[in-house]
């Protein structure tokens, strides 16, 4: 043979969309029935929520009286309180101070989980950061008018009671989860009792507790606020559960890492700060990450001691007699953007992963 004859390409059915069908989607008996009845769902309710939310539905009308007229979604009722719903009680025409509060707090997120930002020059960020933060949403210098955080809600609320639960809850749950696992009878006995009786109680226990029964046990005349009490129920629920996670990360490092780290003659400190606690926070970050997202939900708790975070002011704007019945649309925003974060940091953490997957492959 005076030459080689070119090589076919593969057959569709072992290659492309139809070998991914078939692979994913029909490769048995019981997957096949799975995906006929994910088809039947998705034609039985897909087309009644376009219909309702898309076709239907009221975007621009002047009074709730049009959009009961309609049997579809009224979106007009977001367009008119969706400033209520995101900032709450804050003064109506300084609302572009937590609005810009937001997405400052945003915006340092967002550059906290940027692996080039992880250099000491982050805490200056930060504290840039958070004192703008203060600055706009009290007010009360450079001419900005002062505003009592009892009138702050929404959406910023939220990011600052979950931003500051996590960011204080962190360091807090992993020296609880050191200390779990100290030699010290008196250092582990404190850490065992305060994570399994934390762990033990709801959160919303522990807003009841530090609502009511906090102030009973401070002295006369000193007061907490409000909003610091619950900033402090979630960073301890927040840091019980986080000791958890971390002691299942340092569990689960080899044994040989402890002794190479003592044979270098590492103190106790630079063997977790250098060797021990990087591996075990980067076997954890699934389980971690879940509990971040979790935190994040769970700040719309704070809704039962009155604090007018996202929630709060979502059920607050359904109290308009103008307005009242369109509970579907209003819990459907919201909940569109607790997704949009929580999502953000499912994928963030996905990444996260990818890039820091340095074990060795067999």
């Amino acid at each position: 043979m005076s030459s080689v004859s070119e090589s076919l390409p593969p057959p569709t059915t072992a290659t492309g969309p139809v070998a991914w069908v078939r692979d994913k989607l029909f490769s048995s008996p019981l997957n096949t029935v799975l995906t006929l009845l994910s088809v039947w769902l998705l034609l039985m309710t897909l087309p009644p929520l376009v219909e309702w939310g898309l076709i239907n539905a009221h975007f621009t009308a002047a009074t709730s009286a049009e959009c009961r007229a309609s049997p579809g979604a009224c979106w007009a009722f977001i367009g008119q309180k969706y400033r209520f719903i995101l900032f709450g009680i804050y003064p109506y025409d300084e609302q572009w101070r937590p609005l810009l509060a937001a997405i400052i707090l945003t915006s340092l997120i967002v550059v906290s989980c940027m692996r080039r930002f992880w250099k000491p020059r982050l805490v200056g960020i930060w504290a840039v950061g958070l004192t703008l933060v203060g600055i706009l949403m009290w007010g009360g210098v450079f001419g900005l008018t002062y505003v009592e955080n009892t009138n702050w809600g929404g959406l910023p609320l939220t990011l600052i009671l979950a931003t500051f639960g996590v960011a204080f809850a962190f360091p807090l749950g992993v020296l609880l989860a050191l200390g779990r696992r100290s030699r010290m009878p008196a250092i582990k006995t404190i850490c065992v009792v305060y994570i399994e009786l934390i762990r033990g109680v709801p959160l919303i226990s522990l807003l009841f507790m530090s609502s009511v029964m906090l102030p009973l046990f401070l002295p006369e005349g000193f007061t907490i606020d409000k909003l610091l009490r619950a900033q402090i129920a979630i960073i301890m629920f927040a840091a019980a559960y986080i000791a958890e996670v971390v002691r299942g990360g340092l569990q689960a490092i080899p044994k040989g890492q402890y002794e190479g780290a003592d044979s270098l003659g590492l103190s106790y400190w630079q063997k977790m700060g250098l060797v021990i606690l990087p591996q075990a926070l980067k076997i954890v970050i699934p389980p971690m990450v879940s509990l971040f997202i979790a935190v994040f939900k769970d700040t719309s708790l704070v809704v039962i001691i009155g604090i007018f975070d996202l929630m709060n002011a979502t059920k607050t704007s359904l109290v308009d007699p103008a307005w009242r019945g369109f509970s579907i649309e209003a819990y459907l925003f919201i909940s569109a953007i607790y997704f949009v974060f929580c999502y953000s940091m499912s994928k963030y953490s996905q990444q996260l992963e990818k890039q820091l997957a340095t074990g060795h492959k067999r």
